[in-house]
């Protein structure tokens, strides 16, 4: 008798898994917007400084600029001109400079480019890309490669020398990006970032080997492995078919996605350890959403089975839509920053990140694929 009660519970989990859809394009959109409007909303003024745990930052640090991605990401479906006014704002409050208006190598200061680049192509004010190009060219013509010793920076950074690369037709980019991508996936931290076993990236040299979560697995942190996913992702939207390297960045992003396929948790969500459930597990927006990015991404331009990935993406995204979207846009279970699954915490659907603009961001980015798989 038992028996057959689990059995019958199974198939009815499994059916319902199975009989989830994706919602209409419109609904989408609306939850996309309502999401977006409480932002700006709370941020008139996008050139505002950040203040977060008494330390006052320019709004141009990463999280905010990944809030950005999304934005430009949004105004490509629904090209409001108060979204473009917002972005240009944010650019012009900074001169369009990079973070702390260095040159840097640093990618978390490079994030601003990727948008500064996408308004620079609506509108070619020189100005828009002179600093960040001065940055990038500076990393071009050195030899110096150890820059992304951590995996964030991918997505921070590889966008941009992609961006350059195919606005300039200059290979140079690409090579250079690809010398310090593959610096981070087979040297930092000893022999690498990437386990080319488990298909997912230590977050740093802190978590390779021995390094090991309280359930005995490698520490595998969900923002991080999607970072890598968006990055890659986005590159190969950005470059050219016949770039160089691009076999490699498709491999990887196809190996990653796939190892992602049983990790998935029941509610559609992946746990912040992506091997240790029971290590902060819970429901996560960030990581959630950027693996759910990268996976309609990969399904809408031909790399990835539709029949695998969509039950899969679906189920992600209609849990963040009806049970992170707050009815005033807020979002909820977006872990805070950090490095690791314990950072960050607690994550809740009420609970305020110290940053609540890169969870939006990725939020924004997955919804924009979603909404072109929508019928």
């Amino acid at each position: 008798m038992k028996t057959t009660i689990c059995l019958g519970v199974t198939l009815a989990l499994t059916a319902n898994v199975f009989a989830q859809k994706l919602p209409a394009k419109t609904k989408v959109l609306a939850d996309m917007t309502l999401a977006n409007k409480y932002f700006m909303d709370k941020w008139p003024d996008p050139g505002a400084k950040v203040t977060v745990k008494g330390v006052t930052r320019e709004s141009t640090l990463w999280t905010r600029a990944v809030y950005y991605e999304g934005l430009m990401a949004m105004y490509k479906l629904d090209p409001q001109k108060k979204y473009y006014d917002y972005a240009v704002q944010w650019g012009e409050t900074h001169n369009w400079n990079p973070r702390d208006s260095k040159i840097t190598r640093n990618a978390d200061n490079q994030c601003a480019a990727q948008t500064y680049i996408d308004l620079y192509l609506i509108d070619k004010k020189p100005e828009r890309i002179a600093k960040m190009q001065e940055c990038v060219d500076l990393m071009v013509n050195s030899e110096k490669k150890d820059d992304w010793n951590w995996i964030d920076a991918l997505q921070m950074a590889m966008p941009v020398f992609a961006k350059f690369g195919v606005m300039y037709n200059d290979n140079k980019y690409f090579e250079k990006m690809y010398d310090i991508y593959m610096y981070s996936k087979t040297v930092h931290g000893g022999k690498g970032l990437y386990n080319t076993t488990d298909h997912l990236w230590w977050r740093d040299k802190d978590f390779v080997p021995p390094y090991k979560e309280p359930n005995g697995a490698d520490c595998y942190w969900s923002r991080g492995n999607g970072w890598v996913v968006a990055a890659l992702a986005r590159v190969l939207e950005i470059m050219p078919k016949n770039a160089p390297h691009r076999d490699e960045y498709e491999t990887v992003f196809k190996e990653m996605v796939e190892a992602l396929i049983p990790l998935q948790r029941e509610d559609g969500y992946w746990n912040v350890s992506l091997k240790d459930p029971s290590h902060f597990g819970g429901k996560e927006l960030s990581g959630t959403a950027l693996f759910t990015y990268g996976m309609a991404w990969g399904i809408n331009h031909g790399v990835l089975n539709k029949k695998t990935y969509l039950p899969i993406l679906t189920k992600a995204w209609n849990a963040m839509s009806t049970e992170c979207l707050h009815p005033d846009g807020m979002l909820g279970y977006v872990q805070g920053t950090g490095k690791e699954p314990k950072d960050g915490q607690p994550v809740g659907y009420d609970n305020f990140p110290d940053f609540e603009d890169y969870g939006l961001g990725c939020y924004l980015l997955a919804g924009s694929e979603v909404y072109k798989l929508t019928k």
